[in-house]
């Protein structure tokens, strides 16, 4: 009797987590599909790709784009229990590791961006020029290297040659040797979490003074991008929160397995999916200029004026 009872338990939890990745499927599936359709509206008027706050947003775009479907792969390799060689896990270890900080740290440049036209008009047109938004770019996508490069040099010194022929379940866990390692990529993580941080609150404090003090037309202008930098933090705030996701799982797998699939479940959909889906809709929707060209790119049999510059 027991054991049928378990066997009941273990094909009613086998039927939960294939409706959990189900469920992952449908949203990825349709927010790539919407990102996909923004790239494609911003590569279609020279207005969104020399302006910088439309190439941070390009760049958020195509970042996450690529992390949910690198993640994705790994979530349904993982449910199938499939092993591939270590060689290709570091190979997806390096994008899922870059890219993880790539869109928290264009979300605090598309701050600064923000912060710059509001507080600084003058300098604006300088400072977020088009050359400069490319500069940016590779100035971001150095930052988010930094903590791939120390977490895989020590890797490389600790694995053996043999390590790599291996087949194993591709995880970030399968990089840690030792328990510093860990403890290191924590310091690093937080310490990114804390220069944002600090970033976001800066210019929020800053725009919100200069709002304040100004009227009319400038004060309407002046709260829309305060209330950009809100929806920019809330959204870096759940993509920070990912940075410490694995040390909760890590814990709660030392409790319970069960509970730690769930945990791991919910920490999926609330800091990997959730902030990566929120960037079409803080800039592609709100942004009055990109929203009415996607809807002349959508509805184009309906539209017979090109959408105003």
């Amino acid at each position: 009797m027991a054991s049928n009872n378990s066997l009941i338990d273990d094909h009613l939890a086998v039927n939960k987590v294939s409706n959990q990745v189900i469920i992952v499927q449908i949203f990825i599936s349709m927010f790539i599909c919407i990102n996909l359709f923004q790239i494609t509206t911003f590569f279609m008027k020279d207005v969104f790709y020399t302006t910088m706050r439309y190439i941070l947003f390009a760049v958020t775009l195509m970042s996450d784009s690529l992390f949910l479907f690198v993640t994705d792969v790994l979530l349904i390799l993982s449910f199938l229990n499939f092993t591939i060689q270590m060689w290709l896990c570091v190979i997806i270890y390096i994008v899922l590791s870059v890219y993880t900080f790539v869109t928290p740290v264009t979300l605090t440049a598309m701050t600064l961006e923000r912060y710059v036209a509001i507080c600084m008009p003058l300098h604006h047109p300088e400072l977020c020029s088009t050359q400069r938004a490319l500069h940016v770019t590779l100035i971001i996508h150095s930052l988010s290297s930094v903590p791939c490069i120390v977490i895989l040099s020590i890797f490389f010194a600790s694995a053996n040659h043999s390590f790599y022929t291996q087949r194993r379940i591709c995880a970030v866990e399968i990089f840690i040797f030792h328990s510093w390692q860990g403890h290191l990529r924590a310091a690093i993580s937080q310490l990114y979490f804390l220069i944002m941080s600090i970033t976001i609150v800066f210019s929020y404090v800053q725009i919100m003074k200069v709002a304040k003090a100004a009227s009319g037309e400038n004060k309407k202008l002046m709260w829309k991008g305060l209330s950009t930098v809100v929806l920019h933090g809330f959204q870096l705030l759940l993509c920070l929160i990912q940075l410490w996701s694995s040390f909760i799982e890590a814990a709660v797998l030392q409790i319970d397995f069960k509970l730690y699939v769930n945990v791991r479940y919910f920490n999926y959909i609330t800091f990997i999916l959730a902030p990566r889906c929120l960037s079409p809709l803080i800039y592609g929707l709100r942004d009055e200029m990109f929203a009415h060209a996607l809807k002349y790119y959508a509805f184009c049999a309906l539209y017979k004026k090109h959408p105003a510059a």
